[in-house]
């Protein structure tokens, strides 16, 4: 197949790159890892090339310090294989909803000279799958001047917006090579099934959930296996949803928009889910602009949104993108998915995080860290779930809020937080 006459070599296909121009490189699982490679090879020749993505996966090499005079790295989200980069100077980060990102490329704030993704192999008819990442992809490929594809047959053809055509693409690289895998499910601790408890307590029979990043998400999915009619409206799979799938928790039968399928931008995991979302038409791969719309999110009834957050002030302001200085990750769509929830009939949106790091790092604090950044607002907070328990925030006034919040906080935390709040409200709780 790799001989067929409508590929052509790596260099062949990248030797319409040219310097000063801005790539888009797709994302997540499906991050084309070999074209990157080969990009970086073709370093001598190029100056100043502008790389946009969200998150990465795996090892990427255009963003090792010996290539920054010839490509420089602008994300939108920051993922681990640029974080170094991102925090030393040598990257930059563009703090930007997720729902948002499409326009970016449709108004040319950021236009795309070159997209690059991953895609399975073209079925009868000529289409190609953008697989495991539709998201921001489908736009970056319908707005770039020029497309180049990785072509690979390890990429799961998903049901939805991911189908392009052949005759989109410039050039096409025909490269088998496995995906990149996360097991978040593999490092949930008992901190965190805890948590998982407590909001699968405030979950309905009948709900759609949305669930980030991270290991809770994955510890929530644990404790609903006795839920019934689950269904999902979400930006990101992982392998949770499969045994829920397999049990009929998860059926999607109760929701109003797109009832029987579950609706995702992009999916992260090992290959068992990958293998479980090919040609599966129970789960349909959709444009981020529309999965992340807040005015779409809150047309399922009871929406329960469950993100994760890095730390969150006594007044309800929330951090998730950021250590103090340190860029982390991003704004992503929790913002999306927190305003979404809020406006749904009986919807629920969460905030959850253990009560202090796996160092012992207090993470309900009197106040966040210099330079950290506020993803979610005091005025958009709802709920506020530890492994101590649940603060509801909404409608409480400062005071209010920060007894709830101290009453989940770590016990070994509470002294010296009520003595902030005593310095700050001037009266005790």
């Amino acid at each position: 197949m790799a001989s067929h006459s409508i590929y052509t070599t790596a260099e062949e296909a990248l030797s319409i790159i040219q310097s000063n121009q801005r790539l888009f490189i797709h994302g997540s699982a499906c991050t084309p890892l070999y074209l990157m490679r080969k990009l970086a090879e073709q370093a001598p020749r190029l100056r100043h090339v502008e790389l946009v993505f969200i998150s990465v996966l795996g090892d990427l090499e255009v963003q090792k310090p010996q290539y920054q005079e010839s490509f420089h790295i602008n994300c939108m989200f920051v993922s681990a294989p640029v974080r170094e980069a991102v925090n030393n100077g040598r990257a930059d980060y563009i703090p930007v909803f997720l729902s948002d990102i499409p326009d970016l490329f449709n108004k040319k704030i950021l236009p795309i000279d070159v997209a690059i993704v991953q895609v399975s192999p073209p079925d009868s008819h000529g289409y190609c799958s953008l697989g495991t990442s539709v998201d921001i992809a489908r736009s970056a490929v319908h707005t770039a001047t020029r497309v180049i594809a990785q072509v690979n047959p390890r990429v799961p053809r998903t049901h939805g917006d991911g189908l392009i055509h052949v005759s989109r693409f410039t050039h096409m690289v025909y490269q088998e090579e496995e995906l990149p895998e996360v097991n978040y499910g593999e490092n949930t601790t008992e901190t965190e099934l805890a948590i998982g408890k407590y909001i699968a307590g405030m979950i309905e029979d009948g709900s759609t959930l949305q669930m980030g990043i991270g290991t809770i998400p994955d510890a929530v999915l644990k404790a609903l296996t006795s839920h019934k009619d689950i269904g999902i409206h979400t930006e990101m799979l992982s392998d949770g949803v499969i045994d829920l799938f397999e049990k009929g928790v998860i059926n999607n039968r109760k929701k109003r928009i797109h009832p029987n399928k579950a609706v995702t931008g992009f999916a992260i995991g090992t290959r068992r889910l990958y293998d479980y979302v090919d040609d599966n038409p129970a789960i349909a791969f959709l444009d981020i602009d529309y999965v992340n719309d807040p005015h779409v999110i809150r047309r399922n009834p009871n929406m329960v949104a469950i993100n994760s957050a890095i730390e969150v002030d006594l007044t309800g302001q929330v951090c998730s993108d950021s250590i103090g200085s340190i860029q982390y990750s991003g704004i992503g769509g929790q913002m999306d998915f927190m305003r979404g929830a809020a406006l749904s009939e009986g919807g629920k949106p969460i905030i959850a995080l253990t009560s202090r790091t796996h160092r012992g790092v207090p993470r309900i604090v009197p106040c966040l860290k210099d330079f950290a950044g506020v993803v979610t607002t005091r005025g958009h907070i709802h709920y506020v779930v530890t492994e101590y328990g649940i603060a509801y925030l909404y409608g409480k006034n400062l005071r209010q809020r920060a007894k709830s919040l101290i009453d989940i906080a770590h016990p070994d935390d509470r002294e010296l937080l009520t003595k902030a709040c005593f310095e700050r409200f001037k009266q005790f709780l």
